[in-house]
Parts: structure tokens; sequence; C-alpha cells
């Protein structure tokens, strides 16, 4: 994604971290995705509005500090839960969000935490 197509979809993404997003090219589909999902979230929700993240990392030192990390500052309500065998942990975050933007901003932001799967 050209930086520019970027800052128009994304205008509210802190110029920091657009930057380092900027490097991290995005496929057609993954486009796609965000884009739908922005005009998903815009249609059926009053902004701000509570969201809900769920994502699994694998339960390896350092990688749900990351996660939570992420959402440093935002009042949000983080529970994790580990699997039977120890080897995911679950992470759901509760937490009020101004606008699509900044939903898809999120999970931009933790993209690049190495194994993380979102949904």
């Amino acid at each position: 994604m050209k930086l520019w197509k970027f800052q128009q979809e994304f205008p509210n993404l802190k110029p920091i971290l657009y930057i380092c997003v900027y490097f991290i090219k995005m496929d057609k589909k993954t486009e796609e995705f965000y884009a739908r999902l922005k005009e998903e979230l815009a249609a059926t929700s009053e902004w701000p509005s509570e969201y809900l993240y769920k994502f699994i990392v694998p339960s390896e030192a350092g990688k749900v500090v990351e996660v939570e990390g992420a959402f440093n500052n935002l009042g949000a309500v983080i529970k994790t839960q580990q699997s039977k065998t120890g080897k995911y942990t679950s992470i759901s975050i509760n937490v009020t969000m101004k606008d699509p933007d900044a939903v898809i901003e999120k999970y931009i932001a933790v993209s690049t935490i190495e194994g993380i799967i979102s949904f």
C-alpha cells in the first residue's frame, strides 16, 4: 500500500506508527479485509463504541505483554487464559474505541507480533 493511500485510509494513525507499518507490505487481500471491516464497523456501531478484540499468542515470554502494551492507557479490560497444554494464551480485550480507524490501527499494531492470531 502506498504511504499516501495508507494516510487516506487511516488518517488517525500516528505518524511514527504509519512509517513502521508502511514497511509491512499488505497484500491486496489484507487491504480489502481492512476496508470491509472499516465499512462494517461504521455501518453497525455508533462511535465511540466498545469493541472486543480477541487474540491467540504462543505462551512465550513477552508475547502477552506485547499485546497488552498495545492497549496501555486506554482503560482496556484485559482477560487472558492459557490453553490446557499451556502452549498458547488467548487474550480478550474489551475497550472503548473512538472510531473504526482506531480499531484497525490496533489490529495493524499487533500484527507485527510473531505468532499472533486475530479473530
